[in-house]
């Protein structure tokens, strides 16, 4: 029973990501505006998607069990060029771009360097949701956020919170997935509340 959840929770996640941000994908380049989308909270989430992933590449974890961050990572960079075209410059991209790249071999010079921004890594995937809602609170307008990308992004929290019990038990990722799946599901909410009432206001 444990073994087919396992493989259920692992697979399901990863399906669910493959698709993840398709959502917020194309609700952007069919309004053509990246209203509503924290610019912040998207460079957040990404540093968060890369040291997370680092960090289990790093200590040899199973695959299955964070084979998706490859996936929300280049998801994340089309979102973030989609951000900077409706913006009016998709140059302003680069440097973030060659900032990840360099990242990704920095993180693994010493162990202490992995093991210190993984322990941050929740706090930096946290001020992404926090900056999310703030703009959200500030502008009290979803525009083009899609909920059905922070409800799926919850999902797979709560899976993965089944998946790192089941096999790793490793308490800081544990840790980070509980709040991320609170945060998530917060976003959703929020995104929701606003497009109730846009909708009351037509």
């Amino acid at each position: 029973m444990e073994t087919r959840l396992l493989w259920f929770c692992n697979w399901s996640v990863l399906g669910v990501s493959a698709t993840l941000k398709l959502p917020q994908i194309f609700a952007v380049l069919g309004a053509r505006s990246a209203r509503g989308i924290s610019l912040p909270s998207l460079l957040l989430e990404l540093a968060g998607f890369l040291v997370f992933l680092r960090y289990q590449c790093y200590y040899e974890y199973p695959l299955l069990t964070y084979l998706e961050y490859p996936i929300l990572v280049a998801q994340d960079l089309i979102l973030l060029l989609c951000v900077f075209h409706f913006k009016g410059d998709v140059k302003r991209a680069a440097p973030y771009i060659v900032l990840c790249v360099s990242a990704w071999f920095i993180l693994t010079l010493q162990k202490w360097i992995i093991d210190l921004a993984m322990n941050l890594c929740t706090f930096i995937s946290a001020a992404s949701k926090f900056a999310q809602l703030q703009y959200l609170w500030k502008s009290r307008d979803s525009g083009a956020v899609s909920a059905v990308t922070w409800s799926l992004a919850s999902y797979t929290c709560a899976a993965r919170i089944m998946t790192t019990l089941m096999t790793t038990s490793d308490l800081t990722i544990l840790i980070r997935f509980v709040i991320m799946l609170a945060l998530n599901t917060w976003v959703a909410a929020t995104i929701l509340h606003y497009q109730k009432t846009d909708v009351k206001s037509e």
